[in-house]
């Protein structure tokens, strides 16, 4: 039995050795480029914090919602099934600091009674209303209300079933404003969020088309009448690991990309947009589960194509809160359906890649996207399978049962270095990054809370979320049927409810 193991591989101990010791490096040049990358991202972002908040001080925010002239803002929550969530959203949406702007709730047929409980809470009354139907949509729309409270500015729109992005389509054709703001409707946003999400619209009129802001984790913290009133760190492992995921990718990987002139997605939990320039693009498509992405890629495409001179950016303070999985079966289903949608953008925009036509986004970030965002789970998951076989040779080398030079130690060491070490690493500087910024997060138990989930996040996390997001992909390619499905939620903890 001691030979028979190189007897069935039926290979000698050189070439088994060689095999592996290139596999490893070809591992290790992966792991040190999508890390470095990051690290480049790092320093943009640091660069654009210190610049963003030397501007906030002269910015004049209360100026800004003073202003009669400010361009007025509809405000777009498509809903399905959101009851135990949406009249704490629509609270902090309609309370929000902003001179002129109007809250459009868009129900797209849900099967709960969300559209009883925002017709209750907000006292609400039948209207008809003209919409001029600008961008095609395909669920009807069956009754539209009104809040008969204050400024009456909410509106709630309900529909037949037709997806988010068919409903986010309703909305825009509703819409009374000059400018778009989608947001989810289980978000909560800052007071301040409007006032500072509009400001390059202000800035720079004319170029500025769209803008994103950051998403939060708001799982474990305190909600009072629609606002985060007390942050906290969660309390559940899975909870805690997407909070310093979210850092990551907004603090380090949006702000870094958007000051590099290259952002490629503004998350749908919060993104704003000239209403105009979505008749132009024929709205959200209907036909992509990333529909968020898809729309600013296609934004991009449509800038490039018609010669237009335009911008699209991230402002890292407003702040979008919302509630991330506490289940590893709604999160799969989350990732996957993302990594879907980023394949079916990269399949339905290939033409955009390495072209000068599209500028940074299609010779610089889009070839950035495909090979350390769209192949990452696949290089992930296959340097897995070769870390197990790595040290299942190393433990046999060591009775004797195969060769000993088969495996090199040092290849699997700075293996881990570059990968796990490397990735803790850049998840503490994204901490670093919210530490000497915005501090959200106070005190030293939430700092080691976050610390121990930046460790947490490397072990057992990434790879199954890599899992996930390979199935997103096999789906994708395969054309399977994809819904804007259920996304069961605990809802916010509000003790003034």
């Amino acid at each position: 039995m001691t030979g028979a193991v190189p007897l069935l591989l039926g290979l000698s101990g050189s070439w088994v050795g060689a095999v592996l010791t290139v596999m490893g490096w070809l591992f290790i040049s992966y792991s040190v480029a999508i890390n470095s990358s990051f690290v480049v991202l790092t320093f943009l972002a640091m660069a654009d914090f210190t610049a963003y908040r030397r501007k906030v001080a002269f910015a004049a925010y209360d100026e800004s919602f003073a202003e009669p002239l400010a361009r007025g803002v509809s405000v777009l929550m498509p809903a399905y099934n959101e009851e135990m969530t949406i009249v704490a959203s629509v609270q902090a949406m309609t309370s929000l600091r902003y001179p002129d702007f109007e809250v459009v709730v868009i129900d797209d047929g849900s099967k709960d009674s969300t559209v009883q409980t925002v017709v209750e809470a907000f006292d609400m009354v039948e209207i008809p209303l003209a919409q001029a139907p600008m961008v095609p949509v395909k669920g009807e729309v069956l009754s539209t209300w009104v809040s008969t409270r204050g400024a009456m500015n909410l509106l709630l729109v309900c529909k037949a079933n037709g997806g988010k992005a068919d409903a986010l389509n309703v909305g825009i054709n509703v819409a009374r404003k000059e400018l778009v703001c989608m947001v989810d409707a289980d978000s909560l946003l800052d007071p301040d969020a409007l006032l500072h999400v509009s400001r390059p619209f202000a800035d720079d009129p004319e170029r500025v088309i769209a803008s994103g802001g950051v998403v939060r984790v708001a799982n474990g913290s305190t909600i009072s009448q629609g606002r985060v009133t007390e942050i906290a760190m969660p309390r559940r492992w899975l909870a805690r690991v997407q909070v310093v995921e979210y850092l990551r990718a907004f603090l380090i990987g949006r702000a870094g990309w958007s000051a590099a002139g290259g952002l490629l997605i503004i998350s749908g939990a919060f993104g704003m947009f000239r209403r105009d320039i979505l008749f132009e693009v024929g709205g959200v498509a209907t036909d992509c589960i990333g529909e968020d992405a898809e729309l600013v890629v296609r934004l991009y495409r449509w800038m490039g194509d018609n010669d237009v001179d335009g911008r699209i950016v991230f402002v890292s303070e407003p702040v979008a809160w919302t509630e991330a999985p506490e289940t590893l079966e709604v999160l799969r289903k989350q990732r996957a359906r993302w990594h879907r949608g980023l394949t079916e953008i990269f399949s339905r925009h290939r033409g955009m890649l390495l072209r000068p036509r599209y500028g940074f986004i299609g010779m610089i970030t889009m070839p950035w996207f495909l090979l350390f965002e769209l192949l990452a789970p696949f290089v992930e998951v296959f340097g897995l399978a070769y870390f197990v076989v790595v040290v299942v040779l190393l433990l046999l080398g060591h009775t004797g049962l195969v060769p000993a030079d088969w495996v090199s130690l040092p290849v699997v060491v700075i293996l881990l270095s570059t990968s796990v070490a490397f990735s803790i690493m850049m998840s503490l500087v994204a901490l670093l990054a919210e530490e000497l910024s915005y501090r959200r997060y106070r005190g030293l138990r939430s700092l080691f809370v976050a610390v121990r989930a930046a460790v947490e996040e490397n072990v057992g996390y990434r790879q199954l979320t890599a899992l996930w997001r390979v199935r997103g992909t096999v789906d994708a390619l395969r054309g399977s049927t994809h819904v804007w499905g259920e996304m069961k939620r605990r809802g916010f903890s509000d003790p003034g409810s």
